[in-house]
């Protein structure tokens, strides 16, 4: 069981200062502690130096921004990625920071993030730079989504858990997204044949999803609910879903002792090209 605290990496660069104001936010939502890390400097020289003065300046920050949550300050030697996956282990939740796009207009994710969102106990959320949170409550007109959640029903609980309670948090409504296509190989078969099965596929689908949805219906009353099924690309469908909302939720399948650790496709489009904050949720997190 992690412990229930919201870490958050640190090392004064603009993207980094944009998740240590998420992370703050949110701590002070689930009335948790935080913890503000900062790792891969030798504990001597001017590097170390820097470090503990962008980490004072910074608490001195949080305690005038956010008075109510009780912080804690670490500077550890240990690689970034060996830190933050050990954070990872002992937190509820790790909260990185993503750089602006890069030159062919997708999000710059360093091979840092990447590794940690990969290989995390917890859910991470990847939160970009000069990103500024709404206030609390329903988008504006209330016709952008607020959260959403891409889901495969094999996989749904752990991502519609985080998901609901994040939206609960933020009384915002939760829009979740499941993507199917016909079988492989069905390309090859005449029209005339496809289409009464492909209807049926498309209607086992939405029982399914309806059929994951409604437990977390009934445990989250206060939050709105609405899905959508689509046909076609999981990741660009989900992107394009995704438009506009405050945060969007994927999954992250264990693959077995022997797989290496990595993030599927949809998760990777989604944190390569969706501007909103990314929750990357590993399965065996929820509570079903």
């Amino acid at each position: 069981m992690s412990d229930a605290t919201v870490v958050v990496g640190y090392d004064g660069t603009p993207q980094s200062r944009a998740a240590v104001e998420w992370a703050s936010r949110e701590a002070e939502r689930r009335g948790l502690p935080l913890e503000l890390l900062h790792a891969g400097t030798a504990p001597d020289g001017a590097e170390h130096v820097r470090a503990e003065r962008l980490l004072e300046v910074c608490a001195q920050e949080l305690g005038l921004t956010h008075p109510e949550v009780p912080l804690t300050v670490l500077d550890v030697g240990d690689p970034p990625v060996a830190a933050l996956i050990a954070a990872a282990g002992r937190g509820s939740l790790l909260v990185l920071g993503s750089r602006g796009l890069g030159a062919l207009r997708g999000f710059v994710v360093g091979s840092v993030s990447q590794d940690v969102l990969a290989r995390g106990a917890c859910p991470a959320v990847l939160v970009r730079a000069a990103s500024a949170e709404p206030p609390e409550g329903l988008p504006d007109g209330g016709g952008a989504p607020g959260v959403v959640a891409g889901v495969d029903l094999r996989y749904s609980a752990d991502v519609l858990d985080f998901a609901c309670k994040e939206a609960e948090l933020r009384a915002l409504p939760l829009h979740v997204v499941h993507t199917w296509g016909p079988p492989p190989g069905s390309e090859y078969v005449a029209f005339g044949t496809v289409g009464a099965p492909e209807d049926e596929l498309a209607a086992a689908e939405a029982a399914g999803l309806d059929a994951a949805v409604d437990p977390w219906r009934r445990r989250y009353p206060a939050v709105p609910i609405t899905t959508t099924l689509a046909r076609g690309h999981a990741a660009i469908r989900l992107v394009d879903a995704a438009t506009g909302a405050r945060l969007l939720v994927v999954g992250r399948r264990h693959r077995g002792p022997r797989a290496a650790p990595r993030l599927g496709p949809v998760a990777h489009a989604a944190i390569h090209h969706t501007p909103s904050p990314v929750a990357i949720v590993p399965e065996g997190t929820g509570q079903e």
